[in-house]
């Protein structure tokens, strides 16, 4: 079966849209596979410290990698990612020019894609290959190293503390899903649900496009929540987009919040770099903002805000070890509503003696 996306290309693509980063070739890159290292041996005894989840699948492994080398990683779990749909677009008949003209152009849009975003990952943690091929290659915390040192240089951050910090936030993502015995299968099977669920017929792009078009006039966004994909989405996945969105709302709520408490105490800088990505994230031009609203890239973004302030409002209103109620299972995760409005979740999953608080 011919794949629906170049995939080849797509690497190619990205790796000329990422550029070269001088300090790819800075002697201060060679140190930085050992000092993630013990950074991030470092960091899972602060998460597990900080939040009681360790790992089940034994100590995480820190993998440096410029950008082509993180591109081509994330090219293989896109590939995964998308299976379920370029398989239904393999299987509709298509004349072979056309076929060959529309993997190319799939593969400059992937490309294009992960070029401009390994210009800004400064860490990673690999969850979505999970196959039996390469191991060595999977379960992986990634940091894309001339990132990481040109923003060090940048904002004069010192190396040693930032690191730590930076390996606190991916293995805090590494600890939620190998030690939490159900994440893991939850998400994929999420994702896989979604992207088999989407209607690769032009008719449902026609159908999405006028439902866009009356959101507009309505004076809504119909990509600030889910990007494309939201849109082309019919009842049943938009119904399963909340959830994926509810959940990384958690999750990247939840990271944050476990970097910066771990962090306390121990790095002295950890304020000021939570500060300065915190701009980061939202400092782009216009045709950069359009590009994430598109690919849903910027309701990443605001996850990070939601889910700090949901869990906030939790221990606000029922301790601080509230929050250890969502991990019981899938039925006790908030729902993308509870996200907006904690105090509904806290008064479901504990009670109506929890709803008074």
């Amino acid at each position: 079966m011919t794949e629906p996306v170049n995939w080849e290309l797509a690497a190619r693509v990205a790796s000329r849209v990422a550029g070269s980063e001088p300090f790819a070739r800075s002697y201060h890159y060679a140190a930085l596979q050992a000092d993630f290292d013990e950074a991030t041996a470092r960091a899972e005894l602060m998460v597990a410290e900080s939040t009681g989840l360790a790992s089940l699948a034994g100590p995480a492994r820190a993998r440096v990698a410029d950008r082509p080398q993180w591109v081509r990683a994330n090219v293989e779990s896109f590939r995964r990612l998308l299976s379920p749909l370029t398989r239904k677009i393999a299987e509709r008949p298509m004349a072979a020019p056309v076929a060959a003209v529309g993997r190319n152009i799939a593969g400059l849009q992937v490309g294009t894609l992960l070029g401009w975003m390994s210009t800004r990952v400064l860490g990673q943690y690999d969850l979505l290959l999970v196959e039996d091929e390469r191991p060595e290659d999977q379960d992986v915390v990634y940091y894309v190293g001339p990132n990481v040192i040109s923003l060090e240089k940048r904002y004069a951050f010192p190396p040693a503390q930032f690191r730590l910090w930076l390996a606190l936030h991916e293995v805090t993502h590494r600890a939620q899903f190998t030690g939490i015995p159900w994440m893991r299968d939850y998400f994929v099977g999420l994702v896989n649900q979604t992207m088999s669920g989407v209607d690769p017929d032009p008719r449902r792009l026609v159908e999405g496009l006028r439902r866009t078009v009356e959101e507009v006039r309505a004076g809504r966004n119909p990509l600030a929540d889910g990007g494309l994909l939201a849109i082309l989405a019919g009842d049943e996945q938009v119904a399963v987009l909340r959830k994926v969105q509810a959940l990384m709302s958690l999750l990247e709520g939840h990271g944050d919040v476990t970097m910066d408490r771990a962090a306390s105490g121990l790095i002295p800088e950890a304020e000021r770099f939570a500060r300065v990505l915190r701009q980061r994230r939202q400092q782009h031009n216009a045709a950069a903002r359009a590009l994430q609203q598109l690919l849903g890239i910027e309701a990443k973004l605001r996850q990070y805000e939601m889910g700090e302030r949901f869990i906030a409002a939790v221990e606000a209103a029922a301790g601080p070890d509230a929050l250890q109620s969502a991990w019981k299972g899938p039925d006790y995760l908030p729902t993308m509503d509870e996200i907006r409005d904690p105090a509904r979740w806290v008064a479901r999953v504990d009670g109506p003696s929890a709803a008074a608080v």
